[in-house]
């Protein structure tokens, strides 16, 4: 199977840098995150048919302005500079960047000159979002100004963009992007079916012909995925714990254990837990402690219910992008949110070797994942789920009878 063509994007902090790497994926190339520094090494390592820099909060003039490695405009490959990248790349180059006299900040007219070649095909004139404080006065030797807004003398100029091509704010983004990945080369045959192939190629790989895999299935859309996945690649050496903490939605646990019973019949372990559940959740009325002690004890249940299977090789998980982008683990980029499946396993369980197939997947592109793989559609196209489920839908302490009206109004909701 050829390789597939990859655009890596390095971020720089900017708020939007998720949605650049999902428009590249919408055109059907694969797209992936790397921090600002990464090494010359790292980047090459990609194999890249062409580089975006992002956005960000920085100010190029600041000293510890954050900066790439000169040698990326060095690689071969066409490269792309939105806003901060813009910057970056004409202050880099010798161009000269300062503060504007006024700042933008929304959607605002751009003016387009050159529609040649990155702004082939779109209007004289059309509605962009810009948002900063500074901007490209002078451009580097050999770069020309392709683009303008009132107070933006140089909004574009050749292959770099001051505005933000990846918000649908920027009434003709998209075609910004399709411009830069046809300079790119790029074919636009990466899908859901190709990572399908090649996902199941690498978990065998990886787990051999005898290997075994434990994953813990929580019922939710990233998990079943993986299972469906790993499934298809091992067979019944995959083993899946469900503790069903009595929160589900109606029907949910179910329908859980009958499509992987039938459809995809791994080894599956389902277990009741509720009692446990209700009993230590008895008094407790505010949300957030409900959360640790549910956590608390789903691993508990999660890991007696693990050795009664004797050992298995692997540990499975069905962490997705943005995940690892969001924890910043992968991308240089602050922390948004913590997330309890990322970055290692729980030591309790005793893994040292984790299998994670989704970990480069967007949500979306999880769901269309598992529609390739079979899943039934109501399954993977139902609404996020917390892991505590309905217990923190309930508002005070916790009772059956509470959950069940909850549980029922939930169904009518759907």
């Amino acid at each position: 199977m050829a390789e597939t063509q990859k655009i890596v994007i390095l971020n720089f902090g900017g708020q939007y840098t998720q949605l650049i790497a999902r428009r590249v994926r919408e055109c059907h190339v694969y797209s992936c995150v790397l921090p600002y520094d990464a090494s010359l090494e790292t980047i090459r390592a990609q194999n890249p048919v062409g580089v975006i820099l992002s956005g960000g909060p920085a100010s190029v003039l600041e000293q510890d302005a954050p900066r790439c490695d000169e040698g990326v405009y060095q690689l071969g490959v066409p490269v792309l500079g939105i806003c901060y990248g813009m910057q970056l790349t004409a202050y880099l180059l010798g161009g000269t960047v300062e503060k504007a006299a006024q700042r933008e900040y929304g959607r605002i007219t751009v003016t387009m000159d050159d529609k040649t070649s990155l702004l082939s095909g779109m209007s004289d004139a059309s509605s962009c979002w810009l948002s900063h404080t500074y901007q490209v006065k002078k451009c580097p030797a050999g770069f020309h100004p392709i683009a303008h807004s009132t107070n933006c003398p140089v909004a574009a100029m050749a292959n770099d963009v001051q505005f933000h091509p990846e918000v649908t704010h920027s009434d003709e983004g998209r075609t910004v992007i399709e411009n830069f990945l046809n300079i790119c080369g790029c074919v636009g045959d990466w899908s859901m079916e190709t990572y399908a192939q090649t996902a199941i190629a690498n978990i065998r790989e990886i787990v051999g012909d005898k290997g075994t895999v434990l994953l813990g299935l929580s019922g939710g859309v990233d998990s079943s995925v993986a299972a469906a996945l790993i499934y298809k690649a091992i067979g019944d050496r995959l083993t899946c714990v469900y503790v069903d903490h009595g929160f589900m939605r109606k029907g949910e646990t179910e329908q859980v254990v009958n499509v992987f019973t039938h459809t995809f019949p791994v080894r599956l372990v389902a277990s009741d837990a509720s009692k446990i559940f209700y009993e230590d959740l008895k008094g407790v009325s505010d949300p957030e402690t409900k959360r640790k002690i549910i956590g608390r004890d789903f691993l508990k249940v999660f890991k007696a219910e693990s050795e009664k299977l004797g050992k298995l090789d692997y540990f499975a998980q069905g962490t997705i992008y943005p995940d690892v982008i969001e924890s910043g683990q992968a991308t240089g980029a602050a922390v948004i949110k913590s997330h309890h499946n990322v970055g290692g396993l729980p030591k309790e369980l005793g893994f040292t070797q984790l299998i994670e197939p989704l970990r480069m997947l967007f949500k979306d592109e999880v769901r269309a994942l598992g529609e390739t793989l079979g899943l039934p559609h109501d399954l993977v196209w139902r609404q996020p789920f917390p892991g505590p489920g309905l217990a923190i839908r309930v508002i005070g302490d916790l009772t059956p009878e509470k959950v069940e009206i909850v549980r029922e109004s939930d169904a009518v909701l759907r």
